[in-house]
């Protein structure tokens, strides 16, 4: 006997393939059947749109559009709207979550049901559409790119006056709060009707976040653009943003376009009550924009109730202009190094080096032209040694610009790890970045991994911390602080916020690829097998099989991964067959690799003194002598 679906007043008959509701047929079509019907088995998860095409189509190649508007035919049935609670909630860019509570029956008597009987899919074929030959499959997915500070383009007088505002209203004829206010900064609406200028949207949301960021940061906390980014083109009330972020205030922007001018309008709400404080609109011409800034900063320093040092002051009222042009090129770039391709690496090269061509002396796209040059390196795109001598040449020019660009600093201190194995330099430059930008999480999270590497556990756990609060929706926040605890030894604390990093982001590599490393180092190897087969990256797969195969006792198996590894991919994983070979107690056949790393310049030689899976080489003197080639402190 089949089983019945009930979920409010709805009750779904996958053997009769009927919708009911309040005993009234619902009308469906049987892909848009189909499609419920996976959603009501599975619910309260998220269920990706790879799920649901495989589990309703097959093999048969669909567009997402096309799952998309069946969706869409679904929430109209079921009379799903965004002024009502949803029951087939979208998660940006992952898939859907079906909502309700689902209870299962069996079908007894459900021929009393009226229904609509749905046709079933054998007997509707036309829905089936035809596969797309030559279709580009997606890259595996990369470790989330960071991102930071844009050039001012007329935005400072949103950002500024909102500030201001912010703070009169509320420390008007009262202290300074002793507590931190926390705001998020939704993603810039493109209202101008191209699409092309998604770029500009998002360049604007950015360069909002980043300089309300760089204030006081014991009074203002910003939530960073990764956990904001995932609310854009959503329906999600308000409310539940705050308890998603836990802040107090949101600021709502967008972004329209007529002829040759802009005009945005920026919207402060205070979150509790739902009350508008603030509302401007801002229309300028492009090319005038950049003379705004020192007067409205200058304004809205007089006004501002947060306390400014005096350089903040100072900041505050330097204006410093960019050529449109320049700061054009500069998002496009910046656009481009949120991908994951190889074209996406050089076209965002490409853009960043016209930006310096247009203005030469725009310290931004020095920096980030820095860390592309850098990625296309990392990724064989160019040689390395002539794509890390670019990026060290990008970032030194950066610098002599502007000594208090953060990004900047940040970027030198990646160099220095990398290449240098300056660690007490890399330090000095990640401390000095988040001093002058306290509130991007990025630079929170390379101090934190700095601090780890040379000891200082305490506080980098409180710097992991403090990169979560300001980066909450983030996985790769969560994952910097579960590898924190990870190699303190807090093995289970680490596995349970690996675990609040993949609630995040299911499809987080690096998290998945660190709860199978948790469960191998707690003796669970058995455990680490289901999450290996989630690891997309077939390098760290063939990696991990090694390990648990050998720790199973499953020794051929092992073998076979280990050579995978080493036929394949030994240019680019020397550290990882390191790890291997000492975790299967060959010493020789681990140092043999390790100084292979080193020769590469291996990024993963970084963690050589932390990494767990070495510590059988540790009383060897030979780990000494490699840590001492490393500037390691032993």
């Amino acid at each position: 006997m089949s089983s019945l679906y009930r979920f409010g007043q709805f009750v779904l008959d996958p053997g009769r393939r009927t919708l009911s509701r309040a005993d009234s047929p619902v009308s469906l079509t049987p892909k848009a059947f189909d499609v419920l019907r996976f959603l009501v088995q599975n619910p309260n998860r998220l269920v990706t749109k790879e799920e649901l095409l495989q589990a309703v189509w097959g093999d048969t190649f669909v567009e997402e559009g096309n799952l998309k508007q069946y969706v869409s035919h679904l929430r109209k049935a079921l009379d799903d709207n965004p002024e009502g609670a949803r029951l087939i909630v979208t998660i940006a860019r992952k898939g859907y979550q079906f909502t309700a509570d689902v209870t299962v029956a069996e079908a007894a008597g459900a021929a009393k049901q009226a229904a609509v009987q749905v046709p079933t899919a054998e007997s509707s074929r036309a829905e089936t559409l035809p596969r797309v030959e030559g279709q580009i499959s997606e890259w595996e997915p990369r470790a989330p790119k960071p991102w930071r500070k844009a050039a001012v383009l007329g935005t400072c007088a949103v950002i500024l006056v909102v500030v201001g505002y912010m703070s009169w209203r509320h420390f008007r004829g009262v202290p300074p709060p002793r507590t931190k206010v926390m705001l998020a900064v939704l993603p810039f609406l493109n209202l101008t009707g191209d699409p092309n200028k998604e770029y500009l949207a998002d360049g604007l949301t950015e360069e909002t976040i980043s300089q309300l960021g760089r204030l006081n940061a014991e009074q203002l906390g910003v939530i960073a653009r990764t956990s904001v980014m995932g609310y854009k083109h959503k329906d999600v009330r308000l409310d539940q943003i705050a308890r998603d972020l836990s802040v107090q205030y949101v600021l709502e922007n967008s972004l329209r376009e007529n002829g040759d001018h802009l005009r945005l309008t920026a919207q402060l709400i205070q979150v509790k009550d739902q009350t508008h404080l603030w509302s401007q609109d801002y229309d300028y011409a492009a090319k005038d924009t950049l003379n705004v800034e020192d007067d409205v900063a200058k304004a809205v320093a007089r006004e501002m109730r947060v306390r400014l040092t005096s350089q903040q002051q100072e900041d505050l009222a330097r204006s410093r202009p960019v050529n449109p042009e320049a700061f054009d090129a500069y998002l496009q770039g910046y656009h481009f190094f949120q991908g994951s391709t190889d074209k996406d690496a050089d076209m965002a090269a490409k853009y960043f080096e016209r930006a310096t061509q247009f203005d030469p002396s725009y310290a931004s796209a020095w920096a980030w032209l820095s860390r592309a040059r850098n990625w296309q390196a990392n990724e064989g795109l160019i040689p390395m040694e002539e794509g890390r001598r670019l990026a060290r040449e990008a970032v030194e020019r950066a610098l002599s610009l502007n000594p208090s660009l953060a990004e900047a600093h940040a970027q030198m201190g990646r160099i220095k790890q990398q290449v240098d194995y300056d660690w007490a330099g890399a330090d000095a430059s990640f401390q000095r970045a988040i001093a002058l930008e306290p509130g991007n999480p990025e630079g929170v999270e390379m101090a934190a991994w700095s601090a780890a590497m040379l000891g200082r556990f305490d506080e980098a756990l409180q710097l992991a911390r403090r990169a979560v609060d300001l980066d909450p929706l983030n996985a790769g926040s969560w994952e910097t602080l579960a590898e924190t605890e990870l190699y303190m030894g807090q093995l289970d604390q680490s596995a349970a916020d690996t675990k609040k990093a993949l609630e995040v982001n299911p499809d987080h590599w690096a998290s998945l690829i660190n709860l199978s490393r948790i469960y191998l180092l707690q003796g669970r190897p058995q455990n680490a097998l289901p999450e290996i087969e989630h690891v997309h990256y077939a390098p760290y797969r063939a990696h991990l099989y090694a390990l648990t195969y050998y720790a199973l006792g499953r020794k051929k198996e092992s073998d076979a991964a280990l050579s995978e590894l080493i036929t394949k991919y030994y240019a680019s994983n020397a550290f990882e067959i390191a790890t291997i070979y000492a975790f299967r107690n060959q010493s020789d056949e681990a140092f043999e690799w390790l100084d292979r790393a080193y020769a590469q310049r291996d990024p993963s030689m970084m963690s050589t003194k932390l990494e767990p899976l070495l510590n059988s080489l540790h009383n060897d003197p030979r780990f000494a002598a490699l840590l001492k080639k490393l500037n390691l402190p032993n």
